[in-house]
């Protein structure tokens, strides 16, 4: 399956896509049917002349929509946590803009961090252009409240104009914390599965190792995750042998709400 995978991804870098063109040659025989009826029962109609041809042969078979895979459920499903906690400030780093920031910007303001420039005005959306692996110090305990969907995943590897850092993931994930108040409430997701990069996609992390990663500065509040067929397992209690066995996802996608833990100074006068 993983061969399969790869051979596909190599072609389709070619702008070659066999499944969409065996699509479309099925295709063919319906298109001429549906354009000769029409014709047909048109007859000499002016109101709307055929002008052209804008050929589109998938949606015939196609659902109404989707409604799976990892940012449909991780959007919408972080969306309503937001909505239920209702913080004081939201700021999100990196997150889709037409998934879950609209989502968010529907109800409530939100501040956008990501490396890439956003040109267009969005109500309810501040943006702010920032490189995550180098934190402003005005930054420190900035918010209550903050997402990161389906982003560290990317950090250090170059994709999207980011310096090349192996431990870019590292970097990000100290600044996250940093930018996160005491207390506050962190939404996180990534691919989970056995931990491999795919250069340059993307890194894929088990779930002991994010877990690992979280224990100093976080406590669990909730955890799902989006299987490899794109469906969603909600509120989970991670077992020793789902974590050590990622749930059975080679590339699923893990989704953490984390509350930020209050540390004490012990050294300090009761």
């Amino acid at each position: 399956m993983q061969i399969i995978r790869s051979l596909y991804s190599i072609i389709t870098f070619f702008g070659i896509d066999p499944l969409r063109f065996w699509g479309n040659v099925q295709g063919i025989g319906w298109f001429w049917r549906d354009y000769r009826l029409f014709k047909q029962k048109a007859g000499s109609n002016p109101a709307f002349p055929i002008d052209s041809f804008y050929v589109l042969l998938g949606d015939k078979k196609d659902n109404s929509g989707s409604a799976k895979g990892h940012y449909f459920h991780q959007d919408l499903l972080i969306a309503q946590r937001v909505f239920a906690n209702a913080p004081t400030k939201h700021v999100d780093v990196g997150s889709r803009v037409d998934g879950f920031i609209a989502h968010l910007a529907s109800f409530r303001p939100i501040e956008v961090f990501d490396i890439r420039p956003l040109t267009d005005q969005i109500t309810n959306i501040q943006f702010r252009q920032a490189d995550l692996m180098h934190l402003d110090d005005q930054l420190v305990n900035y918010t209550d409240s903050l997402s990161c969907l389906h982003t560290i995943e990317h950090f250090g590897l170059g994709r999207y104009g980011d310096h090349i850092d192996p431990d870019g993931y590292l970097r990000g994930i100290e600044n996250l914390s940093k930018l996160l108040k005491p207390g506050g409430t962190f939404y996180f997701s990534t691919p989970i599965g056995p931990q491999r990069i795919e250069f340059n996609a993307h890194r894929v992390f088990c779930v002991a190792y994010l877990l690992e990663l979280f224990q100093a500065d976080y406590e669990l509040v909730h955890f799902s995750y989006v299987d490899d067929r794109g469906n969603l397992h909600k509120h989970i209690t991670l077992t020793e042998e789902n974590i050590s066995t990622n749930l059975g996802c080679r590339y699923g996608c893990g989704i953490f709400e984390l509350r930020k833990t209050i540390q004490v100074d012990i050294h300090s006068k009761v």
